[in-house]
């Protein structure tokens, strides 16, 4: 390692009156050499994306402050530049790819003049000098055909392929320094392993330095070449990602380390001999795009989709984004009307049903989404929010709030929190919230989708063991919609593979995910980051 390119010395970054605690930093010091990554690692609330951020001068003005400590990039002080001197560094000497690319990229605006917006505002160049380079970067991080994406809103490309317009805006100007903050916590499995090996080879080929900031263990051992782990503002401890990763010291550590989900699966429950509760058969939907000048185009989002759930079971639906998945269960649903087949809810078939006749069912079928954030109303109390469903369906109000308590106590949440908004919560205990409010409906089918991939280990690990033991003790059935096959693995007794829109494998957790027989089965478990380490051994 050479002479460090970003240096922190006993960073304090102050929180407004009335926080939790007075410094969301706390004394933080740490190092980053050129061509080096070092994974700045803790839950939610721990600190890392303020020091990120206090690094970039993005820190919100008037809610966080620096107080104390210093920054140097490659010797000059951060906390002391002024805005205009900021302003040059950032994307010409360092730059920060951030984790959610549809937020952080101009809807409005084509690829292309987003990266060549970052070269004009740094660089004196031709057009024809800009247009190259700009092609030239697409290219470095691997998009086909680069004139087509240059030309593209980012509504027209893939997850992966847009975190990948991110990741050419940060390094066009070939920086000393990348952050990059959780850049692949949305993506399915095989999407994130390409984003890590795109990164750690661009950062290799231009050794530049990079903090990279996530709380996914299975990422650090991939990527790392030393680890911090911060909890409550500070680090608690430093090294060499082996020695943390196989050796830690710190209690925190070693709790973080066993929430990680172990890709042994769980014994299966046998339930050949409980009611069907959901079945599909041939189940499919297309959707047309393009007409009057455009060609009209088919798209096939699912074809011929044969699942069944009996009660008390889970089945786990997995593959990458694009593959159907959530398709299929918006079906089930009947959030999405299929174009093919029939979905049968015990005897009923629904699949067909006109929309004016599916509300005796609709209380049958209860979704939690991926996004606890988007999930809950802002403007209504949880109470509101959990007794609603119900009262709709004519449930008195004073029994409805009564069992809103009683499924607060059931997600493990203070029943007196029913008067208070979602904001007031973290994002577990939203999820938890979210919930309770699909229990509040008590349905036959729980679907989860995706509803624990936003969530930190640790309290992923807590959800997890929620939903679990609701299922045991309400012996619901549980479709569940993941693209983390160590996620699959803890909590589903029967496993379905999709690919294209089709099911390309199916059976038990413990056949699929140690003997898989489809080739595109055993790609998505050798793409599972971290798989030589002993995650979840605690």
């Amino acid at each position: 390692m050479s002479t460090p390119v970003l240096v922190i010395e006993r960073l304090q970054v102050a929180l407004p009156a009335g926080a939790d605690r007075r410094l969301a930093v706390d004394d933080v010091s740490l190092e980053v050499a050129r061509g080096e990554i070092l994974c700045l690692v803790g839950e939610s609330g721990s600190g890392k994306s303020v020091t990120a951020q206090a690094v970039m001068g993005l820190l919100p003005k008037g809610q966080l402050e620096p107080v104390g400590g210093r920054i140097l990039l490659e010797g000059e002080s951060l906390l002391d530049a002024s805005p205009a001197r900021l302003r040059a560094l950032r994307g010409s000497r360092m730059a920060m790819i951030f984790q959610e690319p549809m937020t952080a990229l101009n809807p409005v605006m084509r690829c292309g003049r987003q990266i060549d917006e970052v070269l004009t505002c740094h660089l004196r160049l031709s057009a024809a000098e800009r247009e190259a380079r700009i092609l030239r970067i697409l290219e470095e991080v691997r998009l086909p055909d680069p004139e087509r994406i240059a030309a593209a809103y980012p509504h027209e490309l893939s997850g992966g392929q847009r975190q990948r317009i991110m990741i050419a805006m940060a390094l066009v100007l070939e920086p000393a320094l990348l952050i990059a903050d959780e850049p692949t916590t949305a993506l399915d499995v095989t999407t994130q392993a390409q984003i890590l090996r795109l990164i750690a080879d661009l950062q290799a080929r231009h050794g530049t330095g990079v903090l990279f900031i996530t709380h996914d263990f299975g990422v650090v051992a991939e990527i790392a070449d030393r680890v911090a782990v911060m909890q409550s503002g500070r680090i608690v401890e430093m090294g060499p990602r082996d020695r943390v990763l196989r050796r830690p010291e710190h209690p925190y550590t070693r709790m973080l380390i066993a929430a990680v989900p172990s890709l042994e699966p769980r014994h299966p429950r046998s339930r050949t001999d409980a009611p069907l509760v959901l079945r599909t058969e041939g189940l499919g939907k297309a959707y047309t795009t393009g007409g009057w000048i455009g060609r009209r185009r088919t798209v096939r989002a699912a074809e011929a989709v044969n699942l069944a759930v009996r009660k008390g079971e889970t089945l786990g639906v997995v593959g990458e984004s694009g593959s159907g998945k959530s398709t299929v269960a918006r079906c089930i649903a009947r959030l999405t009307d299929p174009s093919e087949g029939e979905v049968w809810l015990g005897a009923d078939p629904i699949g067909r049903l006109p929309r004016r006749r599916l509300r005796p069912h609709r209380r049958r079928v209860q979704v939690v989404f991926q996004d606890p954030y988007r999930s809950l109303n802002p403007r209504r109390t949880v109470g509101q929010s959990i007794v609603e469903g119900p009262v709709n369906f004519g449930t008195p109000p004073a029994r409805a709030r009564e069992r809103a308590r009683e499924l607060l106590r059931l997600v493990r949440l203070d029943p007196g929190a029913l008067d208070r908004y979602p904001h007031q919560f973290s994002g577990g205990q939203r999820q938890r919230i979210a919930i309770a409010r699909a229990l509040a409906m008590e349905p036959e089918l729980l679907i989860a989708d995706e509803a624990v991939s936003a969530l930190d280990v640790s309290v992923q690990a807590q959800v997890l063991e929620l939903l679990d033991e609701i299922r045991t003790r309400l012996e619901l059935a549980v479709l569940f919609i993941t693209h983390d096959l160590r996620v699959a693995a803890q909590v589903c007794d029967r496993v379905a593979v999709m690919q294209g829109g089709r099911v390309v494998e199916e059976g038990e957790a413990a056949e699929v995910l140690t003997t898989p027989r489809h080739p595109y089965t055993r790609a998505l478990l050798e793409d599972a980051p971290g798989r030589g380490y002993p995650f979840g051994a605690g």
